[in-house]
């Protein structure tokens, strides 16, 4: 297998904490902590993979939280209703300070618990079957194959962020929402600003925005329906009374922004990590149906939702420790995910291993609605790029190409590229 770059740190700075805020407890390890090499888990964070299962964290705040590096003891808690997702809970840890303003918001389907949990993913459910990805799978490719020629006809350089990353799975969500894809600078910049602010002002404000671009477009389709998945819930569940406003707007915002921000990083990520594996790649390109596989180990290999969180509500033996309530859990996916009682060779990429028990969509009832679509728009993207610029190559040093920050999605902020 390749050796990875050595790469020095390229993220954004992230805000500093005030200076009246706690110190964290001496002696813990701070959670969350930048990535050195975009595709591996922080240096940092070698401890959590040596050690046990479950570890005492600091936030940024200086709180004390659980974090869980095994495998086994994650799949066991994020199946265990004792953990809760609700974001309303004061007790609910926080990965930064920006996001402290969104405390007292809710937000539907990923951060509420059953039963409220299981009536809005069974609104949704039908909409992301294996059956109807595999419909859409036309319009990726045409999607793909557009974005392609463009960057072709513009070439022989692109940012490929901008140029094909971002646009695949814009196109691909607001063509299945029926969110106009004319307004997609705007839900993108927000979405940036909601997930990586700076400031708390800033994710605040973001909110704000796509609440309003999404109530208007709300009413808009209440008087003239089109045939989009937001149209679908306008007729069938909002005008029947089965949902509220309110709860639509919070769920159509979770799907307009999980639906491309994380597909986005994954492409974008997932380029860059196979330009830097040439071996792998290249096997890649002998053997196309190989794809599917490589997916799976990128998704597994790159980790890029590390830190999901939760907080307790009842004691939880595990893993030799009691969990209190009111307790944080943070779960460390990428260390998670290169748990090697479970992959061997864990730091290596590897399109023959059996990856389909990582936890990169996550695990239990709040496992990503989505990983169908995500799945088809990263195989199509992936493999046709490759297929059809046989000779892609960074345009920048690797260590020179800037990455996002740990607290947040992990992906590139931007990829030169040349062919």
């Amino acid at each position: 297998m390749s050796e990875h770059v050595a790469f020095r740190p390229r993220t954004t700075a992230s805000p500093s904490a005030p200076e009246n805020e706690p110190a964290p407890e001496p002696g813990l390890l701070e959670f969350p902590q930048d990535r050195t090499c975009p595709y591996h888990p922080p240096a940092a964070y070698d401890p959590l993979r040596s050690g046990r299962p479950l570890s005492r964290v600091s936030l940024f705040d200086g709180r004390s939280v659980w974090v869980v590096s095994g495998h086994a003891e994650a799949r066991a808690l994020l199946a265990d209703p004792r953990l809760s997702a609700d974001r309303q809970n004061p007790a609910f840890p926080l990965p930064n300070k920006r996001f402290t303003g969104l405390k007292d918001r809710r937000t539907a389907l990923l951060g509420v618990d059953d039963p409220e949990h299981h009536v809005q993913r069974r609104m949704l459910i039908p909409s992301f079957t294996l059956k109807r990805t595999a419909a859409l799978r036309p319009r990726i490719q045409e999607t793909v194959d557009r974005l392609i020629d463009a960057m072709v006809a513009r070439g022989p350089r692109a940012e490929l962020v901008g140029a094909f990353a971002l646009p695949v799975p814009s196109m691909v969500i607001c063509a299945l929402l029926g969110v106009p894809y004319a307004d997609h600078e705007f839900f993108e910049e927000q979405s940036r600003r909601l997930l990586r602010g700076p400031e708390r002002a800033d994710v605040e404000e973001a909110r704000e925005r796509i609440n309003g671009y999404l109530r208007d477009l709300i009413e808009r389709k209440r008087r003239d329906p089109g045939d989009g998945l937001l149209d679908e819930l306008v007729t069938e569940r909002l005008e029947r009374g089965e949902t509220d406003v309110d709860e639509l707007v919070s769920l159509a915002a979770i799907l307009l922004i999980a639906g491309h921000e994380t597909t986005a990083n994954m492409i974008s990520l997932g380029t860059f990590t196979l330009l830097n594996h040439p071996e792998q790649r290249e096997e890649l390109r002998a053997d196309p149906s190989l794809i599917s596989a490589a997916v799976e180990e990128l998704m597994r290999f790159l980790s890029i939702a590390d830190g999901l969180l939760r907080v307790a509500t009842e004691d939880i033996e595990i893993g030799g420790v009691t969990i209190r309530p009111d307790d944080g859990v943070v779960f460390s996916t990428s260390v998670i995910n290169r748990d090697g009682a479970v992959f061997a060779d864990p730091d290596a990429l590897d399109w023959h291993r059996p990856t389909r028990h990582h936890l990169a969509f996550g695990f239990g009832i709040h496992q990503c609605l989505g990983q169908n679509l995500a799945r088809a728009e990263m195989e199509i993207a992936l493999a046709t790029l490759f297929e059809r610029l046989p000779g892609l190559r960074l345009a920048a040093d690797p260590d020179r190409i800037p990455f996002k920050s740990g607290d947040t999605i992990q992906g590139m902020l931007e990829l030169p590229v040349a062919w």
